[in-house]
């Protein structure tokens, strides 16, 4: 007997050439003994809806979204999750056997479990985010479940991170929740800093002062790789001695969808040194 084809998922964005996902979904599946296949799939603007009933129909058993198709998901998933319907964003799609459309969000519990694998405490600590868009709101619920003390969200426009504030001010039941513009952020540190913004610090007029941190702050940028750096660097150069990419969130928001589709979820732990020890080695 012939051996029957693998379960086919993908992840679509535009651009997507530069995703690792299909390398780590690949990790995935060897260490847990899955029969997949995960492709990188370019979206076409204006024809998402199209394009995904399309894999769909062709066999796909689930899909990833990544930018800029997070928001045409959420719209297009007939069921969401509860921390979906939060974030306003689906990055995860699957069928049921109704062939209803699901969708969910796994952005933020990939950022929380990345926190706990650096040691970041939320409970009780003073949190700043830098941004207010799609990125911060897919992490606001998982955080203030985590019940910090202070949460900041600080942005350009700082009516946006009022509006994202206000949108999440019934889940601050333990936490000072508030926004501001980044041009009156506050002078006391925080102990954990988080970089959401889309352009990080490449635009010179983001200018944050050296008092947002302490020696034990956790500095965090969302992106991996050198988008991450000039964040990362200033951070290290005001006196912050732990820093910390999206790699590991990447990594931890895929086990998430992982264990969705396929009900097992990988140890992401080895995954990510492999994957650490091959961008050293590029």
């Amino acid at each position: 007997m012939s051996e029957p084809r693998p379960d086919r998922y993908g992840v679509v964005g535009n651009p997507i050439r530069h995703s690792l996902s299909p390398r780590i979904h690949a990790l995935f599946a060897e260490q847990t003994g899955q029969h997949l296949t995960y492709e990188a799939l370019l979206g076409t603007p204006g024809q998402f809806a199209e394009e995904v009933w399309a894999w769909f129909s062709s066999g796909f058993r689930g899909l990833n979204v990544t930018v800029p198709f997070k928001e045409e998901a959420f719209a297009l998933a007939r069921v969401l999750t509860d921390r979906a319907r939060r974030a306003g964003a689906v990055n995860t799609l699957w069928r049921d056997d109704e062939r209803q459309l699901h969708g969910d969000n796994t952005d933020g519990i990939g950022f929380c479990r990345d926190l706990d694998r650096l040691g970041g405490e939320v409970p009780g600590r003073r949190v700043l985010i830098l941004g207010a868009g799609g990125a911060t709101r897919g992490l606001l619920q998982p955080l203030l479940e985590r019940h910090p003390a202070q949460l900041v969200i600080a942005n350009r426009t700082a009516s946006r991170a009022e509006g994202l504030a206000e949108d999440f001010a019934d889940l601050a039941i333990e936490t000072e929740l508030s926004a501001c513009g980044l041009d009156v952020l506050p002078a006391s540190p925080f102990d954990l800093v988080v970089n959401a913004t889309a352009a990080g610090l490449s635009d010179a007029g983001l200018n944050l002062p050296a008092t947002l941190v302490h020696p034990d702050s956790l500095a965090y940028d969302l992106v991996y790789g050198p988008g991450a750096a000039r964040f990362l660097d200033w951070a290290r150069a005001a006196g912050c001695q732990q820093t910390a990419d999206g790699l590991g969130m990447l990594v931890e928001q895929a086990a998430e969808a992982f264990a969705i589709w396929r009900g097992i979820h990988p140890d992401t732990a080895p995954v990510l040194r492999q994957l650490r020890h091959e961008n050293d080695a590029a």
